[in-house]
């Protein structure tokens, strides 16, 4: 597969404050990764890194062989990286089909096509981001960086907090994305098994720094080697 995403020696944080240091990873078309670690070791960093948001102290972000650390976050976008923050960031002005209509670029992701896998959107197209439940504002996160129809899709925590039954929706969803192979994909969660029964390959973070790699299947069947590195001491 050809090469997408690449992340070389990447040392970044917030103003002065360096959160991560030499990372190097890269992802190639249709490849998901998920990015492992306990909490506060720098994965939202790392996602956030990609979409500009932070301060990049050195190291290099290329992106379809473009330069990444040049664009702006809006560019970024539209360069086909799409972001689902962990804190969902819902607009309570607009409807939940306003939220969709108002960033859709062409492309197989279509109004149709999300309303498809998630009919209860549907359902509810007339109801105002505030008026959601915690699973639907996760449904809508998704399905709003799925119209920008991106090549690159980063989820954050996507199933925190979230009842179980609605995990398992949206496990199946993704689990449906990634066999597709349309779009390469890097998930960020604190449910490591879960996390990994969904991507191909893994990496771990510590202090900012990755620790391990290996396929995502190799690591889930090692639970000593998970534990000890995932674990809460």
């Amino acid at each position: 597969m050809r090469e997408l995403l690449a992340v070389d020696n990447v040392t970044a944080g917030y103003g002065a404050a360096v959160v991560l240091e030499d990372v190097t990873l890269s992802l190639a078309e249709g490849d998901s990764l998920a990015l492992l670690g306990r909490n506060g070791v720098g994965k939202t960093t790392l996602l956030v890194t990609l979409m500009g948001l932070t301060r990049l102290h050195r190291g290099s972000l290329q992106f379809a062989g473009a330069n990444l650390a040049a664009l702006s976050t809006y560019a970024r976008a539209r360069a086909g990286i799409g972001w689902v923050p962990q804190e969902r960031y819902m607009w309570p002005s607009l409807t939940i089909e306003e939220h969709l209509t108002s960033v859709a670029r062409p492309g197989r992701w279509t109004l149709a096509k999300i309303y498809e896998i998630f009919p209860r959107l549907e359902e509810r197209r007339g109801n105002f981001g505030n008026q959601l439940s915690g699973g639907e504002q996760q449904m809508l996160a998704i399905a709003r960086a799925l119209v920008v129809n991106p090549r690159l899709l980063l989820l954050d925590e996507p199933m925190e907090g979230l009842a179980p039954i609605i995990v398992q929706d949206l496990m199946k969803v993704i689990r449906g994305l990634v066999a597709e192979g349309g779009m390469a994909m890097v998930i960020v969660e604190q449910h490591a098994k879960l996390a990994l029964s969904l991507t191909r390959n893994a990496i771990v973070l510590d202090r900012g720094r990755i620790v391990h790699r290996s396929p995502s299947e190799a690591l889930l069947e090692d639970p000593q080697t998970l534990h000890r590195l995932v674990a809460v001491a």
